[in-house]
C-alpha cells in the first residue's frame, strides 16, 4: 500500500495577525501564506495596513497578536536582528540608507569582509557591491557617497542591500516606485533567480501592470482587513481594485486623444545645456515647447536627464543652466527656486519626503509654504485667516485625508502626503506646472485623483510638463512625449497619430536606447520615427 506524503508545510504563513496604534486598530486578524518560490503581491489603498503587516514580519513592530511561522514551526519574531535570523529581509518602501556612506558600505553595513589584520578590506567589499549591483544593471561606482546618488539609484543599492543578506523570505515594498522599465525588467529578472532558489517574495506594488509579469498570487488588504486571495492568472486588474477600494473605479486615465491643445504657448525652451558636475547626468542643447492646456511627457531610462530639465527650468541650477527661455511670452532665465514661483512656476519635487515637504510640520504649514507672500498685511504680517481658508479649500478639493490642517504631515499616508506637495504648488496659481513622478509610490485610486486633477488644470489652461517611470501613465495622460538618452533629446511621439509618430511603449524604449547598442529590429524602428540623437550646438546663449 501506497503511503501518501504529506505536502510541506509553507514557507511563512502569518495567521490572524492584528496590531493597534493610539486610537487606531490597523490590523484586524489578517492571514498571509507564502510558498517556497513563490512571489506573492500584496496590494491594498495607502493606509490598508500592507507596510504595518510587513514591519511586524520585519520585527519593526515587537507588540502584536498573532501567530507567526516559517516552515511550519512557530517563531517569536520581536525585533529585525529575529527576523533576520530567520532569514526574513525586508527592503522598505522608506529607503534605510545611511546618506554619509558610499553604496558599498551601505550594502555592506555591519558585515564588512575584514583582512587578515582585522581591518576592513575596501577592495573585497567594492568587488562585492559592485557584483550585486551589476546583477541590477547599476554601474554606480561603489564607492559613490550615496547622497550624490539620485532616488532610484538609491532603491536599487537598497535591492542590493538585501541580496547581499541569505534570504529565504524576501519582502519588496514598491521596490519600483522610482525606476524606468528596463530597471525594473533587471529587477523582475533577480527575482526569477531567487524563486527558482526557492526563496519566497512578498512583493508590494501599486503598478498593477507589473503583477502579470511578476506575481504568482495575489493578497489584498483593505481597511486593515483581508479583502481576497486571488490566483494571478485567474483574476483581472478591474476586480483586483474592487477588492482594494470596495467599489469600481472610473477611467485612470481620463485624457481623451481630442483634448491635445492649440493654445498659446507657456514655456518655450531653446537649447537647454548644464554641464552637471555633481554626478548627475549632463544636459545637451534641450528644445521644450509647452502650450497652454497641453501635457507633455519626458520619457527615458534612469540617468537619461529626465528630472534634471525640470531643475534646470525650475532655477535649481541657478545661472550655470545655458539656453534661451520663454515664459508666458516674457524673456526668462533660471536662477533659484523663488524667481520661479513669482514668475508662474512651480514644481512637484520626484523625492517628495526630501524634496518637497516639512515633514514634522502641519498640513496648514505645508500647504501655504509657497504661498505666503499672498497673505502678507500691510503690517508684515500674516493672515492667518485667509491662509487657513486657502489651505483648507485646497485640501477640501484634493480629498485630502487628515484629522485637520495642524496635523503633522508624516502621519499622513503617502498619497495624502502628495496631494499636500500639489496643494502647496496650486495656491501659487502657476501658468506652467512641472511634475517629477508625480504618482510615484501612491496607490490606484490616489492615482486616478491626481491624473482627473492633471486633465482638469490642463482644462482651464495651465501647461504641464510632467516626468514618469510608468509608459503606461505617460501614453494614457500625455499629449506629446520627449524622450530623453544620456541628457540629449532622442524621440518626440505624440497621442494622436495625425500630429505625428504615434506613442507607443515600443517606440518610447527604442528611442530611450538610441545612444546604446541597438538591435538591427530597434534601428528599423528609429528609422521609421526619424528619430535623431545628433548632439545641439552649445552657443552659449544666454537670456536674462
Amino acid at each position: 500500500m501506497t503511503t501518501e506524503v504529506p505536502p510541506a508545510p509553507p514557507l511563512l504563513a502569518m495567521r490572524g495577525i492584528a496590531k493597534s496604534f493610539p486610537g487606531v486598530r490597523a490590523l484586524k486578524g489578517v492571514d498571509l501564506t507564502v510558498h517556497s518560490g513563490e512571489v506573492v503581491a500584496l496590494l491594498g489603498e495607502n493606509g490598508a495596513g500592507k507596510s504595518t503587516l510587513m514591519n511586524v514580519l520585519a520585527g519593526v513592530h515587537s507588540d502584536y497578536e498573532g501567530v507567526i511561522e516559517r516552515d511550519g514551526e512557530r517563531v517569536d519574531i520581536h525585533r529585525p536582528k529575529d527576523a533576520a535570523r530567520h532569514g526574513i529581509g525586508m527592503i522598505h518602501q522608506e529607503l534605510n540608507l545611511v546618506p554619509e556612506l558610499s553604496a558599498a558600505e551601505n550594502i555592506l553595513l555591519g558585515r564588512e569582509p575584514r583582512t587578515g589584520r582585522g581591518t576592513v578590506d575596501r577592495k573585497a567589499m567594492d568587488r562585492r557591491a559592485a557584483e550585486l549591483l551589476a546583477g541590477l544593471g547599476l554601474d554606480t561606482p561603489p564607492r559613490r557617497l550615496v547622497k550624490d546618488c539620485r532616488i532610484a539609484e538609491q532603491q536599487l543599492i537598497e535591492v542590493a542591500k538585501a541580496l547581499s543578506l541569505n534570504v529565504r523570505v524576501l519582502v519588496m515594498d514598491e521596490p519600483t516606485s522610482a525606476l524606468a522599465d528596463a530597471e525594473v525588467r533587471s529587477l523582475f529578472a533577480v527575482i526569477r533567480d531567487l524563486t527558482a532558489q526557492g526563496v519566497g517574495v512578498i512583493y508590494i506594488s501599486h503598478r498593477l501592470e507589473e503583477l502579470e509579469a511578476i506575481a504568482d498570487t495575489v493578497t489584498v488588504l483593505r481597511d486593515g482587513t483581508h479583502a481576497g486571495h486571488r490566483a494571478t492568472a485567474d483574476t483581472t486588474r478591474a476586480e483586483l481594485i474592487r477588492l482594494m477600494v470596495g467599489r469600481p473605479l472610473g477611467e485612470l486615465f481620463p485624457r481623451r486623444p481630442e483634448q491635445h491643445s492649440d493654445g498659446p504657448v507657456r514655456l518655450q525652451v531653446d537649447g537647454l545645456t548644464h554641464p552637471n558636475r555633481s554626478g548627475g547626468p549632463s544636459l545637451h542643447g534641450i528644445d521644450l515647447t509647452v502650450r497652454a492646456g497641453e501635457i507633455v511627457g519626458l520619457a527615458g531610462l534612469m540617468g537619461a536627464g529626465r528630472s534634471e530639465v525640470l531643475q534646470a527650468v525650475f532655477g535649481d541650477y541657478g545661472p550655470r543652466v545655458r539656453g534661451r527661455f520663454t515664459l508666458d511670452d516674457k524673456p526668462y532665465h533660471p536662477r533659484t527656486p523663488g524667481q520661479a514661483i513669482r514668475r508662474g512656476l512651480a514644481l512637484v519635487a520626484e523625492d517628495r519626503k526630501e524634496q518637497s515637504l516639512v515633514l514634522g510640520n502641519t498640513v496648514r504649514f505645508n500647504g501655504s509654504l509657497a504661498a505666503l507672500a499672498r497673505y502678507r498685511t500691510a503690517w508684515r504680517t500674516l493672515s492667518r485667516r485667509r491662509e487657513r481658508a486657502d489651505v483648507a479649500a485646497q485640501v477640501t478639493s484634493l480629498k485630502v485625508k487628515t484629522p485637520g490642517l495642524e496635523a503633522t504631515v508624516s502621519d499622513l499616508s503617502g498619497g495624502n502626503q502628495q496631494k499636500v506637495v500639489l496643494a502647496r504648488c496650486l495656491l501659487t496659481e502657476p501658468s506652467v506646472l512641472l511634475m517629477d513622478e508625480p504618482t510615484r509610490g501612491i496607490d490606484v485610486g490616489a492615482k486616478a485623483e491626481i491624473h482627473a486633477l492633471m486633465d482638469r488644470l490642463a482644462a482651464q489652461g495651465t501647461a504641464i510638463v510632467a516626468v514618469s517611470s510608468e509608459l503606461p501613465e505617460l501614453i494614457g495622460m500625455c499629449d506629446r512625449i520627449l524622450v530623453l538618452c544620456e541628457g540629449r533629446l532622442t524621440g518626440e511621439f505624440h497621442r494622436d497619430p495625425a500630429q505625428g509618430p504615434e506613442a507607443t511603449q515600443e517606440a518610447i524604449l527604442t528611442a530611450a536606447m538610441a545612444r546604446e547598442t541597438v538591435t538591427d529590429e530597434q534601428a528599423a524602428v528609429i528609422a521609421e520615427h526619424r528619430i535623431t540623437h545628433t548632439e545641439a550646438p552649445d552657443d552659449g546663449r544666454r537670456d536674462d
